[in-house]
């Protein structure tokens, strides 16, 4: 199936309209593998250039991955866990035990949905404060039967409704943020698509945090940023905003904001999601089985030190 095109991948969608068309009608196998090659080395040239505002784009495309795919094609024996026991189920945060490459997880992960009743109902991946305590309580289950975290970041933000403030959203979220640094078990973050506000840092506090390529992370959304530096939210200023927020992950790899960069497949996730898949698992397998091997007190002191390195300055 051909994505839906994004503003820059005008060129790239009308030659995979072609070699699709050309797989159809046409019996010349060579024709068809030269305009493969063709395609594969455009979409190569085009990703390896992205600016900060095209890859936003790309970590939004409506057909990446969301953590229900990873769910699906990723992770096995997935059995999900619902409630805060206080409020009420927060469908845009998914949690339960899980396995990967035969490793017992807690999966706590992000979900915006596919369609618009289900969009509605995860409110676009913007979690409530009973979402960050389902959340933070199963950590909690995990640390209990010694199990480790993986968590996967999809959000625009934390929901910036007056119900989630009078519920305490800051505070649900900086008391998760605390609660993670202390937990005694291992946890493993990736932003798969957006890493926005507190939204994403409520749930990304880890031994390891790593980004998709094509993903971003920042203390707000371009959009945001724009709105309030310039008044207005448009094609002109969202670009300078996302320039000017350094969220890419070779700009956080580069700050040490982040450990690893995960690659992703040519033309991005969506493309080829269960490549992507394949990738993330070996990411997955390879930091939670030397993860494993760390004393519990020495995992918390590193842990506490690898945050505490964050945002380096002079002082004159």
């Amino acid at each position: 199936m051909i994505p839906t095109p994004l503003p820059f991948e005008t060129d790239i969608h009308h030659m995979e309209l072609s070699l699709a068309k050309l797989e159809e009608t046409s019996g010349d196998g060579e024709a068809v593998r030269r305009m493969r090659y063709e395609l594969n080395d455009l979409k190569k040239e085009r990703y390896s250039r992205l600016s900060p505002w095209e890859t936003v784009l790309v970590s939004r495309h409506p057909a990446r991955p969301q953590t229900c795919d990873y769910i699906d094609g990723l992770f096995e024996e997935f059995t999900e866990l619902h409630g805060d026991r206080a409020f009420g189920d927060d469908r845009a945060i998914r949690t339960g035990f899980a396995r990967v490459d035969g490793i017992k997880v807690m999966l706590v992960g992000h979900q915006k949905g596919r369609n618009l009743k289900e969009r509605q109902q995860c409110f676009y991946g913007c979690a409530h404060p009973e979402g960050y305590r389902k959340a933070l309580g199963k950590m909690k289950l995990a640390a209990k039967y010694r199990l480790p975290v993986v968590c996967l970041i999809d959000t625009p933000g934390a929901y910036p409704g007056i119900g989630a403030e009078e519920r305490g959203q800051s505070q649900l979220i900086a008391t998760s943020i605390l609660e993670m640094t202390q937990l005694p078990t291992p946890i493993v973050c990736v932003v798969i698509g957006e890493g926005g506000s507190g939204g994403a840092l409520g749930i990304g506090i880890g031994d390891r945090v790593g980004m998709l390529q094509h993903s971003y992370y920042s203390v707000i959304s371009p959009e945001g940023c724009a709105g309030i530096l310039w008044k207005v939210a448009n094609e002109e200023t969202k670009p300078r905003a996302a320039e000017a927020l350094k969220l890419t992950a070779d700009h956080l790899k580069k700050h040490g904001v982040i450990d690893d960069i995960i690659p992703e497949p040519v033309g991005g996730a969506h493309r080829n999601p269960r490549e992507m898949m394949n990738t993330l698992r070996g990411f997955f397998s390879r930091h939670l089985r030397k993860l494993a091997d760390i004393p519990v007190p020495t995992l918390l002191q590193e842990r506490y030190e690898k945050f505490r390195r964050l945002g380096p300055y002079l002082e004159g």
